[in-house]
This record gives C-alpha cells, structure tokens and sequence, in this order.
C-alpha cells in the first residue's frame, strides 16, 4: 500500500494511526516533497470511483487564494489534472493507493474494509 500525506496534517495522524494499530504495512510519501504526476492523479482517480473534485483539497490556502470552488465548474478534468499536479497541497489527503482501491481523505469506515 502506498499513503500519500501531508505529515503535518491532523487526518493523516489519525489515518496513519489507523492502519499501524491494524498492522497494515504501507510505503508513506510526503505530497508536497513528491507530487503526484498527471498519470497518477488520472489512475487513482479511475480507480476510486470518486468525481475529480474530490481530489481537491477544498480546506487550503492556495484552494480559497485561487477561488477554485467557482473556476472547478468551467475547467476541463485536463485542466484539473494539471493544477492538481503543480502543487501536492492542492490534492485532498491522506491518499491510500492499494492493489484494487483508492481511499481519499480518512473515513474509518472506509478502512475497516482493508482489514
């Protein structure tokens, strides 16, 4: 499993904590030091069956600075893509890529099924 984070985030504390008490191993990537690609960003979406604005961190400075709530409407899921991928603050977290899933942000819920 890989989990993509942000190690200063308060979900990814809990995430993280969540899958060490279950003793799931995982490769962890810090998102701002290593973004995720234009091709990553297209599988995962594919593979989590989520619309593409749930890839968007709706809660950053630069989301609100750049008033994406309201330009997300016009833009391509091209054009998403490649804002997506400039910045790996832009992209909502922790991302939990596994052999036949995407989980993006921390549900509990969600992770019991991992187990």
């Amino acid at each position: 499993m890989l989990f993509v984070c942000y190690p200063r985030c308060t979900t990814r504390i809990k995430a993280k904590k969540w899958l060490l008490a279950n003793d799931l191993k995982f490769e962890e990537r810090h998102i701002a030091e290593n973004k995720p690609t234009i091709e990553e960003l297209k599988k995962w979406h594919k593979a989590s069956g989520l619309p593409l604005r749930k890839f968007f961190n709706t809660s950053g400075k630069l989301y609100k600075e750049l008033n994406l709530k309201d330009k997300l409407k016009t833009m391509s899921d091209e054009e998403q893509y490649e804002l997506l991928a400039s910045d790996g603050l832009l992209v909502k977290r922790p991302i939990l890529i596994t052999a036949d899933k995407v989980l993006v942000g921390f549900k509990e819920e969600e992770y019991q099924s991992l187990r």
